[in-house]
């Protein structure tokens, strides 16, 4: 019997042979075709961006501007890796769309031999841990730019393969899988790119609900947001301890990008009596709608709340992701400035209305979204289990 190290966890079962280890230098060949620049012929480059997000175009520039830079032409079906984030998974095939396209020498391409290797498992197993690891490996240094990989260190790599046909069987199948998941992602943007139109339509008035018995609700009129929301500071709600835990269940929030910072399994000071609120950070105007039991982190973070019942905080919400607010300094913002944003104010029934209809798009959105999540996270679980 072999040795089961060299037999993946998950494989197809046609295949029985053992894998066999190779080096890099045995499996791809380095394609390097100089580009003679001209100073008045525009040149396209290329970027990568780290964590197998794929490859950029930046703006054409003259080869002038070029300078003595050294740069050479693209070609399709290659495996490219940006030397100084390797480490950060920056690698990628090239495609029709980069030919006649230009990089620096900083980003190397590889064909891979005939009947040897297949651009797209390589692709795919050096976004595995395994492919990760021999990368850090090839990238000595400390870290960011100083940890470049040596393209000498990259050719004596070497790693357990199958054949070539089983490559390709794996390849092409996770090669299906990215499909579905670029199909579903451009699925959501279609959705919220609606959303964002449908919005314009509904602000400006030239979409307008009628009420249940088929009448026109009255014309809108206009106040000041300050007028709608008051706000609640966060002294008391703000976490004693960031040593969060996935297993404790309250949340702590930030209204900035990162938005869930942790888990806290504190009692005491958790915002659950004004619910939902805003959360507004006062310095940068970032802001997120929540609808469950939190507690903050930042001193700086506002709770919005209405200021009387026959408000629909959610519709304001809404209203305040069409604000184009401009930041001119570090300071608070809401009381000097961003509470006194004029605002259209429908009546509160046909708030409920365009509130519920916006909602019923965003549950469409999140179902998508939930979809890309879980296959990405299949699609990752598969890649562990498929590469030795």
């Amino acid at each position: 019997m072999g040795n089961l190290n060299k037999i993946p966890q998950l494989r197809f079962p046609e295949f029985k042979a053992e894998w066999e280890f190779q080096r890099n230098k045995d499996l791809v060949s380095r394609v390097s075709i100089p580009v003679e620049v001209e100073e008045d012929v525009f040149y396209k480059q290329i970027g990568i961006r780290s964590h197998g997000k794929g490859i950029f175009h930046k703006e054409p520039v003259t080869g002038k501007s070029l300078g003595n830079k050294r740069v050479f032409w693209i070609q399709k079906d290659m495996f490219i890796v940006n030397i100084v984030f390797a480490w950060e998974l920056a690698v990628a095939k090239t495609s029709e769309k980069e030919e006649g396209l230009i990089a620096s020498h900083r980003f190397p391409m590889y064909q891979p031999k005939e009947n040897t290797s297949n651009v797209d498992y390589l692709l795919h197993y050096y976004l595995t841990r395994k492919g990760k690891h021999l990368l850090g490996l090839a990238s000595p240094g400390g870290a960011g730019r100083n940890k470049t990989l040596g393209q000498k260190e990259f050719e004596k790599l070497k790693y357990l393969i199958p054949t070539f046909e089983e490559q390709s069987k794996i390849a092409n199948f996770l090669s299906t899988m990215d499909k579905r998941i670029a199909i579903l992602r451009k699925k959501k943007a279609e959705l919220e790119e609606y959303k964002k139109g449908v919005m314009r339509k509904i602000f400006k008035q030239e979409i307008r609900f009628k009420d249940d018995d088929g009448s026109n609700f009255p014309e809108w009129e206009e106040k000041k947001l300050g007028d709608v929301l008051d706000y609640l500071q966060p002294t008391k709600f703000l976490v004693s301890d960031t040593d969060y835990k996935d297993k404790y269940t309250t949340p702590v929030l930030t209204a900035g990008k990162k938005f869930i910072l942790g888990y806290t399994d504190e009692k005491e000071g958790v915002f659950s009596d004004n619910l939902p609120t805003i959360i507004f950070d006062d310095f940068t105007t970032a802001f997120h709608f929540v609808d469950f039991p939190f507690k903050a982190k930042s001193s700086a973070m506002k709770m919005l709340i209405p200021r009387n019942e026959n408000l629909n905080i959610r519709f304001f919400y809404e209203v305040m992701r069409t604000i184009n607010f401009p930041l001119s300094e570090h300071k608070r913002y809401w009381i000097s400035e961003y509470q006194n944003e004029k605002i259209p104010y429908p009546h509160i029934n046909e708030q409920a209305k365009i509130t519920d209809f916006l909602s019923s798009i965003d549950n469409s959105i999140d179902k998508v979204s939930n979809q890309v999540d879980e296959s990405l996270k299949y699609k990752q679980g598969l890649l562990q289990k498929m590469f030795v």
